[in-house]
């Protein structure tokens, strides 16, 4: 029939009022603005931490995505490396083996 959730999740302006007016009650006039103070310093910093957050979880990621590609740059590959040798393969040293019954 009416979905629960929405409606004790919704505050129409009766609702802002009556909580004002309890608040109001509850403080009184002279220390309002105090609550207001302290309530305002709290949102501040709660605000900031969570952009702190998510300016670390940003530059975490972009580290993530860097290091790949840095290792690959520094890194060339075997075959890319053989092809742009310069040195000609009739100037490679000879390897010479031996067998171990040759030094008995």
């Amino acid at each position: 029939m009416f979905n629960l959730n929405k409606r004790f999740m919704s505050l129409g302006p009766m609702q802002i009022i009556l909580i004002l007016v309890i608040v109001l009650i509850i403080f009184g006039v002279g220390k309002l603005p105090q609550v207001g103070e302290a309530l305002g310093k709290g949102l501040k910093s709660f605000k900031k931490a969570q952009e702190d957050d998510l300016d670390e979880d940003k530059k975490e990621k972009e580290k993530k995505d860097s290091e790949p590609k840095a290792v690959a740059e520094a890194a060339p590959t075997a075959p890319a490396a053989q092809a742009t040798s310069t040195a000609p393969a009739a100037e490679a040293t000879p390897v010479v083996k031996t067998s171990p019954a040759n030094h008995e």
